[in-house]
């Protein structure tokens, strides 16, 4: 896929004033830290069209980026760590819950996995939740530049060996660097596929 336009459209706190175009939406999303902003610039190749920050917690609401005037990106808020207080934090969680459950334009969720760690707890609860409610995921290891490729693969292995435990077919998986740009056309040409599908529909 050649991206040719990639534009900010709008920020909510609730799915229901989100677009409402019909067109498909493809959200991301990954526990705080994970490296979503700089993947998100990095698949679009602006820089700062997702606003990244050493600070974990920063997006805070439902943001809509309209790709090639065709699909919605959407950048969700992470999960996890963030120096919010529980009230906070509990209106957020609504909110994704919402979103996930309720959003009938949602055509996949990517989620970010840390490349560097073995499997957390965490994020197999959450991908967990995904497939509770049939929300359609795959998943996006990170940062694989940041580490030695060997370590990279144990815990690409040992994430695989977590989820098996409960899935019977394993998500779509992927490996990227926001550095390099590795692992960008692998990632925009599933989303394209899924989209030639969905016309021919």
């Amino acid at each position: 896929m050649n991206i040719k336009s990639a534009t900010f459209v709008v920020s909510n706190n609730d799915y229901r004033k989100c677009p409402q175009t019909g067109l498909p939406e493809y959200a991301f999303i990954g526990r705080s830290n994970v490296g979503k902003s700089s993947l998100i610039n990095m698949l679009t190749r602006q820089k700062d069209l997702a606003k990244t920050s050493g600070r974990p917690g920063k997006t805070q609401l439902i943001n809509h980026f309209i790709i090639n005037e065709e699909w919605y990106l959407v950048d969700l808020p992470g999960y996890g760590y963030a120096r919010i207080s529980k009230t906070a934090r509990d209106k957020w969680q609504k909110m994704i819950s919402d979103y996930f459950v309720n959003r009938e334009q949602l055509i996949n969720t990517f989620v970010l996995i840390d490349s560097r760690i073995p499997p957390q707890k965490i994020d197999l609860e959450f991908i967990s939740f995904l497939g509770r409610n049939g929300v359609p995921l795959s998943i996006i290891f990170t940062k694989i530049d940041k580490e030695k490729q060997r370590e990279v693969m144990a815990n690409v292995k040992a994430f695989k060996l977590a989820l098996s435990e409960e899935w019977e077919e394993l998500p779509q998986m992927f490996l990227t660097s926001s550095v390099t740009g590795y692992g960008r056309d692998q990632v925009l040409d599933y989303i394209d596929a899924i989209n030639q599908d969905l016309k021919e529909q």
